[in-house]
């Protein structure tokens, strides 16, 4: 009798639970995820700073040197400097390269404090792009041709 009352137990207990696979349902996203629409920042392209002749180019009048957004490298002999700070040659000639120590002026408090700053010994420098001329200055054209 509780083999029988055991038995008619689990058989209505087998009836009245869901089957084991109906019981682990799986619930899916109704929407993909689209993910942030903040920081979409910083997809610009390059501004395309930089030299565009280098040591011993030979360049004519006129011809962009460098392109920079600040004074990276400054105008020397026969370079001009152009309204968004371009270098350009005012000659026809080769380019040429030079670092030069960079001692500030004493009235210029900025650059007094920035080189107090610095460890001691420590010399500041200035890069300056020249363009020596081609042709040499002060001949004629006459003695040119002979």
């Amino acid at each position: 009798m509780a083999l029988a009352a055991l038995t008619l137990r689990t058989q209505a207990a087998a009836l009245l639970s869901p089957p084991q696979a109906a019981a682990l349902a799986v619930r899916y996203a109704s929407k993909k995820t689209g993910g942030s629409s903040k920081n979409l920042g910083g997809k610009s392209p390059g501004k395309r700073f930089g030299l565009r002749k280098m040591e011993g180019h030979y360049v004519h009048a006129g011809n962009i040197l460098a392109t920079q957004r600040h004074f990276r490298w400054h105008p020397g002999a026969h370079v001009g400097l152009g309204k968004k700070k371009y270098l350009y040659a005012l000659e026809e000639g080769v380019v040429r390269y030079t670092k030069e120590v960079y001692v500030p002026h004493p009235s210029n408090s900025e650059a007094v404090d920035l080189v107090t700053r610095l460890p001691k010994g420590a010399v500041l420098y200035k890069t300056f792009v020249h363009v020596v001329p081609a042709k040499p200055e002060g001949t004629f054209k006459l003695v040119a041709m002979l």
